[in-house]
């Protein structure tokens, strides 16, 4: 969609294209959905580097978390941390994109986020997992739930360790184990999905996955040679 040039339309006029310009986004957003039978919902533990998530939007549809829409335009942007929320507000990316959090007296002020009712309490990726299993998809791939820091589990696994609102990448591991818990509940939930789990060579793999039956493991080259053009 072209970009609209300002100077062309009077002060209301172009406030109204703005609004029918996301009015189109949202619908076609809506119809990509009611249609897709695969998500993609993204973590960003560094197992997922070297994979291409604007690209995945040709194959599915995309449930991001956190500080994900720096780099690139989830169909769906999930974070629950204020500082991140804050963040996103100030970047006004919610003015053109699907923002989802939960409420917080913080955030009365803005506009166009979009609330989880009721919260569910959850970390980001976990509920971006739980979001994708309510609209009927067959198929969810899991990308960058690494639980796990890295260096034998004692250093903060993020692709975004060292930048704004993220520990540092000398910083202690984040405990995981609320994280792991809630994606255990929504696999459990859920027996008809099938949940793909994508994971580097290195990457580690909690014992307590392994009794589900809809949760296969897919390691990123075999994933990569299935999704062309990522």
């Amino acid at each position: 969609m072209p970009k609209i040039d300002k100077s062309l339309y009077t002060k209301e006029q172009y406030k109204q294209l703005k609004q029918d310009k996301k009015f189109k986004k949202i619908q076609e957003r809506s119809k990509k959905v009611a249609g897709a039978k695969t998500a993609y919902v993204i973590g960003n533990g560094t197992s997922r580097s070297g994979i291409s998530i604007n690209g995945l939007s040709k194959h599915g549809v995309v449930y991001g978390c956190n500080a994900i829409y720096r780099d690139c335009t989830p169909d769906f942007l999930i974070a629950v941390d204020v500082k991140m929320i804050l963040e996103i507000n100030k970047s006004g990316y919610s003015k053109n994109h699907q923002v989802w959090t939960n409420y917080n007296k913080a955030y009365e002020n803005f506009d166009n986020l979009n609330y989880f009712k009721p919260s569910k309490g959850w970390s980001s990726g976990p509920t971006a997992l739980w979001m994708a299993t309510q609209q009927g998809y067959d198929v969810i791939y899991i990308l960058g739930f690494d639980y796990q820091g890295l260096q034998n589990g004692t250093k903060f696994n993020n692709i975004f360790a060292d930048t704004e609102n993220y520990k540092r990448s000398t910083d202690g591991a984040t405990f995981y184990g609320n994280w792991l818990r809630q994606t255990k509940t929504v696999i459990e939930q859920n027996p008809k999905v099938q949940f793909v789990r994508v994971i580097d060579h290195n990457t580690f793999m909690p014992s307590e996955l392994d009794k589900f039956k809809n949760l296969k493991i897919m390691h990123k080259d075999v994933f990569l040679n299935i999704h062309p053009g990522m």
